[in-house]
């Protein structure tokens, strides 16, 4: 039986996209019966045997070397993140055991520091599933107004960013290009799961959301791969209207699995004076701090 690893479940997906043609490989105009290359034509470009690919992609083999790695990406035309997430794959598959429940997330007291001081500034605290473990004032106003203030100290009603973009009408009409906010929030769902196989929370909100939203199903299958970074979008703010925000991520210190989300805008910009008005309303004053 083919019981595929996420492994292998990515590099069919990656398989299927690329053509002959894509690769210099002829056609020699056969109808061809599955979508993308042969496993025998990857494995060839590859370097490797067409049993030893085809076994990797089964999930019968779990020892592929960083250099077969590497060899496979190559012939795959993966990206930098692509490539970093197949390695992750390998060796995850590796080493799985079985599902199990992370310790509860909190905010660390430096996370909820750097979110007081940096006031006027849109900023929240993000954990391993995309949960908010914590947002300022003005992070609250930008992205999430309609949910209480304080629904991330409770575990129970803590905002899932994931969650929130497929399943909240309010932040689906806050993106104007939500399509592309949502292949966004899917590539980055790939990489988490990738790190963190055992987390059955994070199982749970795969699966939660694939049964809800065919969008995200759809997405889901396409094993997009996008580690957060640095994006530009166009919001439509139901206080303030029409503003341009670049949304930046950095990594924790001390905390692996917790990310500070940060939205700026051009200075001088109209972007810049909607988001000061948008202050004004929830009382922030600028440069004052609020939590």
């Amino acid at each position: 039986m083919d019981r595929r690893s996420p492994l292998g479940e990515f590099l069919m997906a990656r398989r299927a996209r690329l053509g002959p043609d894509d690769v210099g490989l002829p056609r020699y105009g056969d109808r061809r019966r599955v979508p993308g290359l042969r496993r025998e034509e990857l494995a060839m470009l590859a370097g490797v045997s067409a049993g030893y690919y085809t076994r990797l992609e089964q999930g019968q083999s779990l020892n592929a070397s960083a250099e077969v790695l590497d060899a496979i990406a190559t012939a795959l035309h993966l990206t930098t993140a692509e490539r970093e997430h197949l390695h992750v794959l390998s060796t995850t598959t590796r080493h799985r055991t079985g599902p199990a429940a992370p310790p509860e997330e909190h905010a660390s007291d430096d996370l909820r520091t750097l979110l007081a001081v940096m006031g006027h500034v849109p900023a929240l605290g993000v954990g391993r599933r995309n949960g908010v473990l914590a947002w300022n004032r003005a992070g609250h106003a930008l992205l999430a107004g309609h949910v209480a203030l304080a629904s991330p100290d409770d575990p129970v009603t803590r905002p899932n960013l994931s969650r929130l973009v497929f399943l909240d009408a309010h932040t689906r009409a806050l993106y104007r290009d939500w399509p592309a906010k949502a292949r966004a929030v899917v590539g980055n769902l790939r990489v988490l799961t990738a790190r963190n196989p055992e987390d059955a929370c994070l199982a749970a909100l795969v699966g939660e959301l694939a049964i809800h939203s065919p969008e995200f199903a759809a997405l889901w299958a396409e094993h997009t791969v996008e580690p957060c970074g640095r994006d530009v979008y166009d919001l439509a703010h139901p206080v303030v209207g029409d503003l341009t925000v670049t949304q930046q991520t950095f990594h924790v210190p001390r905390e692996p699995h917790q990310s500070l989300v940060a939205f700026t805008t051009e200075p001088a910009s109209a972007s810049a004076a909607a988001l000061s008005v948008l202050q004004q309303a929830c009382g922030i004053g600028k440069g004052a701090c609020g939590t």
